[in-house]
């Protein structure tokens, strides 16, 4: 009888192992399910979801505007404008009476609109140069290699305040600088990528049915170095949202009345002596809840996604 189940459950196993075989997944498909299975990484999914859904929609519940003035707080921030729900301030109140949840909404909005437009718009700037200076090489792949190097040497703080003094500060400068800034994300890694990838036998194949350079790159060497830009998005827009936050802290990014992450906790640092620690308390929590889960995210996404870890 031992025997016989024993033959049973082998037979079972082999079944299992032959559909396994039969059924293969698709690399996207094995990486969903291997992302799934970290259960950080899916936490934090649901983490930064909730951060985006409290910045488009967080507006719908405050009762005044982020640029209003509560005229009966000014002047008595220490006394009365902490947070509460009877007065409508459910953050409290700003040093000018403003009310500070509409203002911590604000300024998720602009933070995570920086980080989710600017980053991943670098993040495939960069990897479409090196994609084309690793598959040219030769007199562009120096020229771009030598403005790579003279990039980084430049500090991107005097960049921000020389670009805003020609043109301006509004969000859409603070987009575009912040593009003009990370364009270098992913480049190194791309081109090298490529350069192993554009002597492979496709890519032979690819020359000889006549297709142009252009279609070998876009059609056949970037979607197979998709991976790699989707792991370096991930990490790019926490240090995006950093850079942005950063440069606001120091006064150079967002101007009033507009805001962001950096420049409420900045404000708040600036009065926590005065015992008004939640004006520093509630834009802090959305930003490292907005920084920690991007980091595990993009973690999960590159165990997920790095052949290796297959």
């Amino acid at each position: 009888m031992t025997s016989a189940k024993k033959r049973l459950n082998s037979a079972a196993f082999a079944s299992e192992v032959a559909e396994d075989m039969i059924t293969s997944r698709s690399f996207w498909a094995d990486a969903r399910v291997r992302f799934l299975k970290n259960r950080l990484a899916v936490f934090s999914v649901f983490m930064l979801f909730g951060l985006v859904l409290f910045a488009i929609f967080g507006h719908s519940i405050a009762q005044w505007n982020y640029e209003e003035i509560d005229w009966n707080m000014l002047g008595q921030i220490k006394e009365i404008g902490g947070p509460s729900i009877e007065n409508g301030h459910y953050f409290g109140v700003d040093e000018l009476g403003r009310d500070l949840y509409a203002r911590v909404v604000q300024g998720s909005r602009t933070s995570l609109l920086v980080g989710f437009v600017a980053g991943p718009v670098a993040v495939m700037l960069g990897a479409t140069i090196g994609a084309l200076a690793g598959y040219y090489g030769g007199r562009f792949d120096q020229i771009v290699m030598a403005v790579y190097n003279i990039w980084l040497s430049i500090p991107y703080i005097i960049f921000f305040v020389v670009w805003q003094a020609f043109f301006g500060r509004s969000l859409t400068q603070m987009i575009l600088v912040i593009i003009i800034v990370n364009w270098t994300s992913g480049l190194l890694i791309i081109r090298g990528q490529v350069m192993m990838l554009k002597n492979r036998e496709f890519v032979d194949a690819a020359r000889m049915l006549g297709m142009s350079d252009f279609a070998i790159i876009f059609r056949h060497l970037l979607p197979n170095v998709l991976w790699l830009v989707v792991i370096y998005g991930s990490l790019v827009i926490p240090e995006v949202i950093m850079s942005e936050s950063l440069v606001s802290f120091l006064g150079v990014g967002i101007q009033e009345p507009n805001t962001s992450w950096g420049a409420l906790i900045s404000a708040g640092a600036a009065t926590m002596t005065f015992g008004t620690l939640w004006q520093l308390a509630f834009p802090a929590a959305c930003f490292v809840i907005a920084q920690v889960s991007l980091f595990y995210i993009g973690d999960g996404l590159r165990d997920a996604l790095d052949p290796k870890e297959r």
